[in-house]
């Protein structure tokens, strides 16, 4: 296992200095899945707060875009495309992130907190018809650039 980051050899946190990296064109996206109950299901369309999937959609686009705002040593990082998706499927709500740059340094954090946000938002419109929600299976799934390529199996 390399060594963390974003820990000085004096056991200090410190923010990764990637002023002598090159830049180039870095991807990564993320999934993750609301379980909900078929109350949730049923109510989708129907929610006093409105269209619930359109709104979590928006909300982690905004969120991704903050992401160097709430995570304390990530990097603020030119997006040049931010992408969310979410669909009712047979487990739940599955959502999806994706972030693109070309910059220094990668845009995972920017798609799990797009990913994270969106989820969050979703819990917030559907508790009122049940608080039994779940949101799970965050994970990474692809990564391009930077120093290498990463695919989940």
């Amino acid at each position: 296992m390399g060594e963390l980051s974003h820990v000085a050899a004096d056991g200090t946190v410190r923010m990764v200095d990637v002023s002598g990296k090159a830049a180039s064109r870095r991807e990564a996206r993320v999934t993750g899945l609301l379980r909900i109950t078929p109350a949730h299901r049923l109510a989708i369309g129907n929610l006093p707060k409105g269209d619930a999937l359109t709104i979590a959609q928006i909300a982690g686009i905004q969120g991704g875009k903050r992401c160097a705002d709430l995570i304390p040593l990530c990097h603020p990082v030119p997006l040049s495309h931010l992408d969310v998706t979410i669909a009712l499927g047979d487990d739940g709500i599955e959502i999806s992130g994706t972030a693109r740059t070309d910059a220094v340094t990668g845009v995972e954090m920017e798609a799990y907190t797009a990913v994270v946000v969106a989820g969050i938002t979703l819990i917030d419109m559907l508790k009122g018809v049940s608080p039994d929600l779940v949101l799970t299976d965050i994970k990474l799934m692809t990564k391009t650039g930077g120093k290498s390529d990463w695919r989940r199996e």
